[in-house]
């Protein structure tokens, strides 16, 4: 392992990896490939623009030809593939979008590691594949029950990736990641669309009765849980990522009020969104067994993340004033005036 294409690399979670293995391998080169839509921000990597072993590469993994250049023009061995349409909201309104990205995209990069003989292939999918769970935890080799259109393309993608896997050899492993949150994460997600709408007291939109659970996963833990799989999962194999720390969206609304000194006053219940899923939980016994330890709690880390968005302006502020504004508008505008 030498040379690494990090799909999706400038956004959240992936141009956190990115930083995450610059900074612990220094035999790498980290190639980062994104197609630079609304969420792919070139603010994500300032910090590596001067490092030697840093690439960033604009491109479309649904397009062979600039996947083909990249893998080649670099002699690509490893492929981490972040690359996703993945807002729920979003793949309501647009779901081809998603498809396009999540499936078609991922069996591109597939068919072109597989010709390329690339060495290993790290699928990065989600929780939200498996739907939602009311009691127990999912394990990696439950049935997968997607609720949303993105939920289903990324399940569509996995299998796509279990496919070469059966049928080529390829060497991949799939991580299914639970619900992150950390620095240069799009405000259009709910930690940093009420941390910044809280500093500007402004309402927090809040679906239905807000008692829905997820389990929140730290970034830098997530970074560091594909970093252990991608390393030493054998190949074929699936593992569950998750950070152990269920809350009720309720609780971490006000939890995010707290830490700012704001009021509950702010919450502004919405209804909810179609197919809203009540709750997620995931067994990862599979991942402790190859070493995995969770290296930050839940209150420590979001009152980590309040502070990174308090104290960054900068990297926010445009994007909550640009595109982004008129699409929050128009997202919540009618489930404000229902609920």
């Amino acid at each position: 392992m030498k040379n690494i294409l990090v799909t999706g690399g400038a956004g959240f979670i992936g141009s956190n990896f990115v930083h995450y293995m610059l900074a612990k391998y220094p035999e790498y080169t980290i190639i980062a490939f994104d197609k630079l839509t609304y969420a792919g921000n070139l603010n994500n990597l300032l910090d590596a623009h001067d490092n030697p072993r840093y690439k960033l590469l604009r491109g479309d993994i649904a397009d062979r030809a600039a996947v083909e250049r990249a893998l080649k023009s670099n002699k690509i061995d490893t492929i981490v593939n972040f690359a996703a349409e993945s807002h729920v909201d979003r793949s309501i309104l647009t779901p081809d979008a998603f498809v396009h990205t999540d499936v078609v995209g991922t069996y591109i990069l597939l068919d072109v590691a597989r010709q390329q003989d690339v060495e290993r292939f790290h699928q990065v999918s989600t929780d939200e594949v498996y739907g939602s769970i009311p009691q127990g935890f999912f394990k990696e080799g439950d049935l997968l029950e997607p609720n949303s259109p993105y939920a289903a393309s990324k399940a569509g993608g996995e299998m796509m990736v279990r496919a070469y896997h059966e049928t080529y050899g390829l060497n991949i492993v799939v991580t299914r990641g639970s619900n992150t949150f950390g620095p240069y994460q799009y405000p259009e997600k709910v930690a940093p669309l009420f941390i910044t709408n809280a500093i500007d007291d402004q309402p927090l939109p809040l679906y239905g009765d807000g008692r829905q659970v997820r389990d929140w996963l730290y970034v830098e833990d997530h970074c560091a849980g594909i970093d252990l799989v991608l390393h030493t999962g054998p190949p074929g194999e699936i593992y569950n990522l998750g950070g152990g720390n269920e809350r009720q969206n309720i609780e971490v609304t006000k939890l995010i009020l707290e830490l700012l000194g704001k009021p509950d006053e702010l919450i502004q219940p919405v209804t909810d969104r179609p197919g809203h899923d009540r709750r997620y939980a995931l067994d990862c016994e599979k991942l402790h067994a190859l070493g995995w330890v969770l290296q930050h709690d839940f209150e420590s880390a979001l009152a980590k993340t309040v502070e990174w968005y308090q104290a960054n302006a900068w990297w926010w502020r445009p994007i909550k004033d640009g595109d982004f504004k008129e699409y929050y508008a128009q997202q919540y505008s009618e489930r404000l005036a229902s609920a």
